[in-house]
């Protein structure tokens, strides 16, 4: 199968589109008529240019308003179609798609559409032409792929095939396995596009929300196996209309589009064990077992502070670094590694963001595995120099241009603390009851964050929750959690939209930072708030009109909630379970830590609780600079 993409769904102009495709590995594009007629150059030099960058151009589009018609204008249907036929012989592509008709004047009737196709193949195998039709979701007359695959059936022609859209398919909520008894051969053309499910008009559904298979709601999937069981082995193709994309970064999107086209095959290829499938052979989505480490690139009193607020929360200096100015902080199974050299790829996080998060390091089930997948799907590969009495950790750049790198148990990987570290502290850092990484929240300009959900689910074995808002005094923050099927890891993805939200200003003021806070589990938030008081640390002071509402919402022990108000300890619950938690004060361009505590199965991460949250730590918070 060959990958494709339609120039419609990535942004610039034609010659700026095809440099992106060919960079992110696409094997041709779909040719959208707008972007062939904006060109300067001629069909030939369109044509001999988009063959220079190595791509293949696999489809014209779209003719539109061709069948049902009488008269004069079916004549003027056919001669439209003869001069799309002139263009597409000088620009070399022998596919073109019709799209069914919505003109106000085309007659229904299977077999009237089956007359005009069986004519227009006769013209177009003149030319070498093969003519594909496609039900339009929102058609006059065929809006089914079921009644469009019967009009190509009854014209009966070796020029005429069906193509199927996996939008126009899934946003009629018809069912992909009726694809499966479509024969391959009649089958030109397969285009695909996800999106989120929305109830509204299905024209204006389709022109402005699609995205990347994998970044909506719909079951493309399942679409996609039906396609592969018919035995179909031509292009797969792209077509998006998204209004976000038509602003975003052409390379950006043309990368994602192979990621998104990649990772559906190869879950089509592992579903449906009896396909073929000529895509590359990489590995399956990886497990994530936990995060294994947070690492702060930091310098100087920045550093010291840093060190003050871990000391209060109840970390322990655990490891010295053999070669480098790096030490291990620790409690159960949460690491803090705080980096202060002035060399390598952490001093110029430092230089460039200030005290940061630099690199996340996750605990997988294979990191060669984890990392032959990503690069696969067009992650950038991380490296640099390795000193003296290092591993060689595997690792990929992420959001904000972090690192994450990747640790196994089986390659030897795990014994990192034990090989690159001399160790400081006690063998068994309980400190303030901390257990290990709850959740990591990295923040991003909003129109990133379906990216970044992809990136995520597609290497890793992660699933996507429902996008909430969360309220801002100042704006709207969209907030995304990626977790691992088994609920041990947790991402957050935070978009912001403005920089006056607490988000977006950590956006302005870290100058890109991802990662704007780490939350910690914990099995007593009551024992283990107490403790950390005890050890200086200074809690986000909530109002005491969030613990009168506590008290008209929920039916909380009195002495309970006076304990609450007493920490700053915040509180959710659900029909699952409930959910504690607290927060540092902020530091640096906003930055903090949160404690949190599940109880039964709560899956969520106190949402309800977020504006407040938000409120009090604008009230604290003052320009760049970490607190003494």
């Amino acid at each position: 199968m060959k990958t494709s993409i339609a120039t419609v769904s990535i942004s610039g102009n034609l010659r700026e589109k095809l440099e992106a495709v060919a960079r992110a590995g696409f094997d041709g594009i779909e040719i959208f008529e707008q972007d062939f007629i904006a060109d300067a150059g001629t069909p030939r030099e369109i044509g001999a240019m988009i063959r220079d960058h190595g791509l293949e151009i696999t489809l014209f589009q779209p003719f539109r308003d061709f069948e049902g018609l009488t008269g004069d204008l079916r004549r003027r249907a056919f001669d439209r179609a003869r001069h799309k036929f002139d263009i597409m012989a000088e620009l070399e592509v022998d596919r073109i798609l019709v799209c069914s008709s919505v003109h106000p004047e085309a007659l229904g009737g299977i077999d009237r559409a089956a007359d005009d196709f069986a004519e227009l193949g006769d013209i177009a195998a003149g030319y070498g032409i093969f003519v594909g039709y496609e039900a339009l979701a929102w058609g006059r007359h065929v809006n089914d792929h079921r009644d469009a695959w019967e009009i190509v059936r009854r014209a009966d022609h070796d020029h005429v095939g069906l193509i199927l859209d996996s939008f126009h398919t899934l946003a009629r909520r018809i069912d992909p396995d009726t694809i499966r008894r479509i024969p391959a051969d009649k089958i030109l053309f397969v285009q695909l596009a996800d999106a989120p499910m929305i109830e509204m008009d299905l024209l204006y559904w389709s022109r402005h929300f699609r995205n990347m298979p994998g970044e909506g709601d719909l079951p493309v999937t399942a679409f996609m196996r039906a396609v592969a069981a018919t035995g179909y082995d031509g292009p797969i193709s792209l077509e998006i209309f998204n209004d976000q994309f038509r602003g975003g970064r052409p390379d950006g999107l043309a990368r994602d589009g192979y990621r998104s086209l990649v990772a559906l095959m190869d879950d089509v290829r592992r579903l449906e064990p009896d396909i073929r499938v000529a895509l590359p052979d990489i590995p399956a989505r990886v497990h994530v077992e936990g995060v294994e480490f947070i690492e702060f690139a930091t310098r100087g009193a920045e550093a010291e502070a840093l060190e003050r607020l871990l000391g209060s929360m109840g970390f322990t200096r655990q490891g010295q670094h053999v070669s480098k100015d790096v030490t291990l902080w620790q409690q159960g199974k949460a690491r803090v590694i705080l980096n202060c050299e002035t060399t390598g790829f952490a001093n110029s996080a430092f230089a460039m963001h200030g005290t940061t998060v630099c690199d996340i390091g996750l605990r997988v089930t294979s990191a060669a595995d984890t990392t032959a997948r990503a690069i696969a799907l067009g992650a950038t590969p991380f490296q640099q120099v390795i000193g003296p009495g290092e591993l060689d950790i595997p690792a990929i750049r992420g959001v904000g241009g972090g690192v994450m790198h990747f640790i196994d148990a089986e390659s030897g990987l795990a014994d990192v603390w034990s090989l690159e570290f001399r160790q400081t502290g006690g063998a068994d850092p309980v400190g303030a009851g901390l257990r290990a990484v709850d959740h990591v929240a990295e923040t991003m300009n909003y129109d990133e964050m379906l990216s970044w959900s992809l990136f995520y689910t597609s290497i890793f074995d992660m699933a996507r929750a429902p996008m909430v808002d969360v309220i801002d005094p100042d704006g709207l923050v969209r907030s995304q959690a990626i977790r691992a099927t088994d609920g041990g890891t947790r991402i957050t993805l935070n978009g912001a939209e403005t920089h006056r939200t607490l988000a977006g200003g950590f956006l302005a003021e870290s100058f890109g930072g991802a990662v704007q806070h780490v939350a910690f589990s914990c099995d007593d938030i009551f024992q283990t708030a107490r403790s950390m008081a005890a050890s200086g640390f200074r809690p986000l002071e909530m109002p005491r009109n969030y613990y009168r509402d506590l008290e008209a919402r929920f039916a909380l022990d009195a002495g309970k909630l006076a304990q609450m108000t007493a920490l700053n300890i915040l509180y959710d619950e659900d029909a699952n379970g409930a959910f504690y938690q607290f927060y540092s004060r902020p530091f640096g361009g906003g930055f903090f830590f949160e404690i949190v505590q599940r109880v039964g199965a709560y899956d969520g991460y106190g949402a309800p609780n977020a504006p407040f949250r938000i409120a009090a730590q604008k009230r604290l918070m003052r320009p760049k600079g970490m607190p003494g």
